[in-house]
């Protein structure tokens, strides 16, 4: 997969599969037990973070598929806010 240009911003399926594969591999470590408490804490702040960023793709991308066949109502859709908040 191609990196973007400093620029370029990556592609919203890019980003969400980024995410997911760095979830899994987190999830992976977490479930191996051998974390320190605080290691496991920042784990899972890190994991909630990457959970919101996926939820928000998908539902960018719900959206869009709205947008395409709702060709009746069109401005039913509306753009989601988007957040890399953890």
């Amino acid at each position: 997969m191609p990196t973007p240009s400093p620029t370029q911003e990556p592609s919203a399926v890019a980003d969400f599969e980024h995410s997911l594969d760095e979830l899994e591999r987190l999830v992976q470590r977490l479930e191996k037990g051998d974390l320190t408490l605080d290691d496991s804490l920042k784990a899972y702040e890190q994991g909630i973070g990457l959970f919101r960023r996926c939820q928000t793709a998908l539902q960018q991308a719900e959206l869009r598929v709205r947008l395409l066949t709702d060709l009746d109502d069109p401005d039913s859709a509306s753009d989601l806010p988007t957040s890399d908040a953890p």
